[in-house]
Parts: structure tokens; C-alpha cells; sequence
């Protein structure tokens, strides 16, 4: 198998979830998909009858890091790339093969997202620094725009102009194409996290030892609204992952996340603004 990819869900839209199957199924290449349902039915069991396709329920929503390892932790499943999908999620034929292409081609890359656009095609900023304090709890309840503008453009990475291939440290969980010996070697989702910052946290233990890397050469469709800023209980979960990140990472005195954080705004503060450096290469138009 080349490539697997797990899709977590619970109580989706089939137009939105058919949209995301249906994107991955595209392609001719030898490929499997698993779907792990969280929801309290499986309404979903009839909804797809294709032989690359693999249904699994789990009667209870056991959190998203946590359905994605009943595949992950069994690596006989996965295929030399594995793709962590979000269910809302879409994208056009030739994306999975030039993501093989590009993974092929830089053997030392654990992890790869593609450039992330609103269906109205603004750009998602899911480049990210390594969180502090600031960044995910004080920033939640900060009731100044433009404080959290500040704090955003440092964190979010727009100072680098996400036109360009980039080195980064926390990638979107929404789409992880993950190389298959990477996770055999460094593990799976963190299960102390039910939800958001789980993918903060495999991300960072990649990145320790290999690339975790933006490739903006592809452009994907990601029908994304922040639960967590509509729902209280979401927020609390929201808050609780963080906690539990900074609690297992350093709060204050993290010293790896500093000197993370410092080199990747060195390196790419300087591409907005034009630099020679071979980490401000353009992408390919």
C-alpha cells in the first residue's frame, strides 16, 4: 500500500464527509481509507461500499487523537504515507500523488501540509510557532483585536508570507501526510489530549528529528469554523488541551521551544520582505 488515510468523524454531513472521501478515493494510485466514527450511531456503515474503504465504529467519541491511533498504532495499516484527514476537508485530483512525489524526493521530511484556503479561497494561516502561554490561553480571552492581531502575526507565522516551502514546527492537524517510518519511530497522538493541541504535540516530537514541512506547491479547500469560539464546552476543552500541553512541554521555561521559536522567525521574517537566503526560495508557480 502507498498511501493510508484516516478520517475521524462524528455526526458530519454527508455532503461535507462525501466531499472529503471522495477527494482522497480520486486517484489511480494503490491507496486505503479508514473511517473511524465517534458518533452515538452508525448511520455512516451504508453510506460507502468500496473495497478501498474501511469502516470502523466506536460507539462512544473517544476524542480525535484517540481514533486516529486505532490505526495509527497498528503500523501493518498503514501504507508508506499515511494521511491524518480532517472530515471537512477537500481537494482535487493529482494532490496525493504530488505529495508522494514531494515526499519521495526529501526522505528526511516526517510530516507535509499543503498550502490550506477558505472555500472562498482566503488562506488559512496554519503555519505556527511552538505555543507559549500567551499564545493559546491569554490569547483566548484577550478582548483587544489588535493585540491578538500582534500576537497572531508572530504565531500564526504570517510574517513569512506563506508563499514558500518552510520549515515549521506546528502544522495544522487537518492534513498530516506522515511518513510511515516516522510514526513507527516517534509514536502516535498523545491521548491525554481529547481535542486541539494533540497535533501540537506530534508535530513537535517530529520535528525533534526530522522536517515538518509547508509545501505550498498545492492548494487544498478546508471548511473550517472554530468551534471552540462558538461553543462553551468546546472552549473548556480547548483551555484543558492546552493545559495539559504546557504542563507536559514548559510553561515559562521551556528552553527548546525558545530557541525553536527564535530560529524559524530569523530565518523567515526576512522573506516577506525579500532575502537571498535558501530558505526564502519561491515556490514553483
Amino acid at each position: 500500500m502507498l498511501v493510508t488515510a484516516s478520517i475521524v468523524t462524528y455526526k458530519n454531513k454527508r455532503e461535507i464527509l462525501d466531499a472529503a472521501v471522495n477527494s482522497f478515493l480520486n486517484t489511480g494510485m494503490d491507496i486505503f481509507l479508514y473511517i473511524i466514527d465517534n458518533s452515538p450511531n452508525d448511520t455512516i456503515r451504508e453510506w460507502y461500499d468500496d473495497p478501498r474503504v474501511e469502516y470502523i465504529y466506536n460507539n462512544a467519541n473517544i476524542g480525535f487523537g484517540a481514533a486516529h491511533n486505532i490505526v495509527m498504532r497498528d503500523i501493518s495499516k498503514l501504507g508508506k504515507y499515511h494521511l491524518v484527514l480532517n472530515p471537512d476537508i477537500r481537494f482535487g485530483k493529482g494532490v496525493i500523488e504530488r505529495l508522494y512525489s514531494f515526499m519521495e524526493e526529501n526522505p528526511d521530511v516526517g510530516n507535509c501540509m499543503p498550502r490550506i484556503v477558505y472555500p472562498n479561497g482566503d488562506l488559512q494561516y496554519l503555519c505556527k510557532l511552538l505555543p507559549t502561554p500567551r499564545d493559546w490561553i491569554i490569547r483566548m480571552f484577550l478582548p483587544f483585536n489588535r493585540i491578538r492581531a500582534r500576537i497572531d502575526y508572530f504565531f500564526e507565522m504570517r510574517f513569512s508570507g506563506y508563499d514558500h516551502i518552510m520549515d515549521v514546527p506546528y502544522l495544522s492537524g487537518c492534513f498530516m501526510f506522515l511518513r510511515r517510518e516516522v510514526i513507527k519511530e516517534i509514536g502516535v497522538f498523545d491521548e491525554g489530549i481529547f481535542m486541539y493541541g494533540e497535533d501540537t504535540d506530534l508535530n513537535r516530537r517530529i520535528f525533534q528529528r526530522y522536517r515538518t514541512v509547508y509545501f505550498p506547491d498545492i492548494t487544498i479547500i478546508h471548511d473550517f469554523e472554530k468551534g471552540s469560539h462558538k461553543n462553551l464546552r468546546l472552549f473548556w476543552v480547548h483551555v484543558k488541551a492546552a493545559v495539559y500541553y504546557l504542563n507536559k512541554w514548559g510553561w515559562f521555561f521551556d528552553k527548546e521551544r525558545r530557541k525553536i521559536n527564535r530560529t524559524i522567525k530569523r530565518e523567515y521574517v526576512c522573506c516577506k520582505y525579500g532575502n537571498n537566503s535558501p530558505k526564502c526560495s519561491k515556490r514553483s508557480s
